[in-house]
């Protein structure tokens, strides 16, 4: 499933002080909240300049991929446009071993194709009310690991809160919330659909975020 579409600028959110004292338990609170996402962005200083890059929304029964690529801007954000979005379907019937295979074959053939620059994959929850459920994600996300380096693509993970909070602004948003997020970022004409597409755009701009985050905070620290 393909969409032509023209190209944004992503917009990093920046914390506000407040103008009223705080108690110690909510200022502790805070500094490890800052600690961490800054810890997360570090990580990203390592990763060369990604032009294009394909978000992978992990499932075993459907699993959402999306592709965007960097396009020149005049601004010091950089602008993206989308490429590719679509789903790899593994058919109910057929067996766990089965599945697995249409989804490692169907990733291989989308990395063959468009070449991505990293690969971003949606991480497991911290917590699951079916255990066997993080199994069989486990399994799922498995495959399309290795098929990402079988093509030589390095990978990236993001948790599902974190994508929600840097794309739309709520790290609890609901699935249509991230659907008009991830339009609106795009300048799609309507919101990607099925939502597996939509949360593969969004891993995607997410990192895309991150990454240009990762490289202010390196040259502030050399200046």
């Amino acid at each position: 499933m393909a969409h032509q579409a023209s190209t944004t600028s992503l917009s990093i959110s920046m914390i506000q002080t407040r103008q009223f004292p705080l108690s110690s338990q909510t200022v502790q609170r805070a500094r490890g909240r800052a600690d961490s996402s800054l810890r997360r962005v570090q990580k990203l200083r390592g990763f060369s300049a990604a032009q294009r890059v394909l978000g992978v929304d992990p499932g075993l029964h459907i699993t959402g991929y999306g592709v965007i690529e960097a396009q020149p801007s005049v601004t010091a954000l950089p602008s993206w446009k989308l490429v590719e979005g679509g789903v790899l379907r593994a058919r109910a019937t057929d067996t766990l071993p089965q599945r697995l295979q249409t989804l490692h074959d169907g990733l291989a053939e989308v990395l063959r194709e468009h070449t991505p620059d990293i690969v971003v994959i949606e991480d497991l929850f911290s917590t699951y009310a079916h255990p066997r459920s993080a199994l069989l994600m486990a399994h799922a996300r498995g495959v399309l690991m290795l098929a990402a380096q079988e093509a030589g693509a390095p990978v990236h993970t993001f948790t599902p809160n974190e994508v929600k909070q840097v794309v739309s602004g709520n790290g609890h948003a609901s699935k249509s919330a991230m659907q008009n997020a991830v339009r609106q970022h795009l300048k799609l004409a309507a919101p990607p659909n099925p939502p597996d597409v939509a949360d593969a755009l969004a891993l995607a701009l997410c990192f895309a975020a991150r990454w240009h985050a990762a490289q202010q905070i390196g040259e502030a620290t050399t200046i």
